[in-house]
């Protein structure tokens, strides 16, 4: 049921933007505010899923470090190289976006 729910909520997404962009004329001005809206959307979204991910993360290491203390040294290590990779995906979802917002 969740997931036929959460397939017709996309799909009726989808064509509500699909006009939206069909319809849009050939004045650049009025395509500056979409672009603007969908660079917001893409970076808030990306800071979103980061920060998720980094959550688990911390959760999973502070879990690892009580069930083994020992092990704390590697945990610690592994858990700030995952945390860099993580936050390199929004860094470059911020540079692609700024691309986008500026290049135009």
């Amino acid at each position: 049921m969740r997931k036929t729910l959460l397939t017709v909520l996309n799909t009726l997404m989808m064509l509500s933007f699909a006009t939206v962009a069909f319809a849009a004329d050939g004045d650049a001005a009025a395509g500056l505010g979409l672009l603007a809206i969908g660079t917001a959307v893409g970076i808030g979204l990306a800071a979103a899923g980061c920060g998720i991910g980094q959550g688990l993360a911390v959760k999973a290491a502070c879990e690892g470090t009580a069930r083994n203390p020992e092990a704390s040294g590697k945990i610690s290590q592994s858990l700030i190289l995952g945390l860099a990779f993580i936050e390199s995906l929004c860094i470059y979802a911020l540079l692609i976006d700024l691309i986008l917002l500026f290049v135009k």
